[in-house]
């Protein structure tokens, strides 16, 4: 499969998938990663999760199950069992209880120093849609803890289709407000849909921010409509940066008892676009 490469075009920034032609008029392209060389992720654009992170998952993060090969980053998710270094006996915290890792992944995490406030992103990449995976394309404010920094899910794949979210702070810290939507794999006129790659876009303007799968539009919000109940912040109106993850299990993912491993999510690229403005 060809790779597809961003071409500038008379100072219109033009993208080619295999399935269309997307045109990002007046955007210029101000961040990507292309993985065009085989290895290690770059380290100067990504750094790695590492151990039992978020959302009682069962993986155990760890930076050598993320690889570059063929133009495609490669998370891949592994069933292997050995011990866990955190391990604390008699602990009541999940992350420290388990005496042994079952699962393993990896989890890249845009450097601050790359963050970015509006424009456009785009992702291509190819999912697998079975129960106990999670694969995601999301985003952090740079500022404040979780949920008051914001949060942007671009593509989640869990219970059976895809989620597209907003979120950002209530009054009680554990209870963020969510704007979701959902839409389900059967849904989709393609029965082997996720054996595709496809294109994650997300624009965000000081007024809105949409999120979109091969130009169809998943959900949208008006950014006047998400400031943190706390003080009135807007997690929305600061920069974000990236994160690429594949979680297993864990409060969304599902069953694993099923789950083929090892299991590859690919990322063929990942583009910020700004509004082009004249100098």
């Amino acid at each position: 499969m060809p790779k597809s490469q961003p071409r500038n075009v008379s100072n219109k920034v033009i993208v080619r998938s295999d399935s269309a032609e997307l045109k990002a008029k007046d955007f210029t392209l101000i961040w990507s990663d292309e993985f065009d060389k085989d290895g290690s992720p770059d380290t100067t654009s990504w750094s790695f999760e590492k151990g039992f992170v978020r959302n009682t998952e069962a993986q155990w993060y760890q930076q050598e199950n993320a690889t570059c090969l063929d133009g495609n980053l490669v998370i891949s998710a592994k069933k292997e069992r050995k011990a866990n270094p955190e391990y604390v006996l008699d602990s009541k915290n999940w992350r420290y209880n388990r005496k042994y890792i079952e699962y393993t992944s990896a989890s890249l995490k845009q450097k601050k120093t790359f963050a970015f406030k509006y424009g456009r992103v785009l992702v291509r990449a190819k999912i697998i849609a079975s129960q106990g995976l999670w694969p995601a394309i999301w985003t952090l404010g740079v500022s404040g803890i979780w949920p008051y920094n914001g949060e942007c899910d671009i593509m989640e794949y869990y219970k059976g289709g895809l989620h597209a979210n907003f979120a950002h702070g209530s009054l009680n810290p554990e209870k963020p407000i969510w704007n979701g939507a959902f839409k389900k794999m059967e849904s989709f006129d393609n029965t082997n849909w996720d054996q595709d790659f496809h294109i994650w876009r997300l624009d965000w303007c000081q007024e809105s921010m949409e999120i979109y799968v091969d130009d169809l539009l998943l959900n949208s919000v008006k950014l006047s409509e998400m400031h943190n109940l706390t003080n009135g912040s807007n997690p929305f109106q600061q920069p974000h940066y990236l994160l690429l993850n594949l979680a297993l299990g864990g409060d969304n993912g599902g069953d694993l008892s099923k789950t083929h491993f090892p299991s590859k999510y690919l990322v063929d690229y990942v583009r910020v676009y700004q509004v082009k403005t004249d100098q």
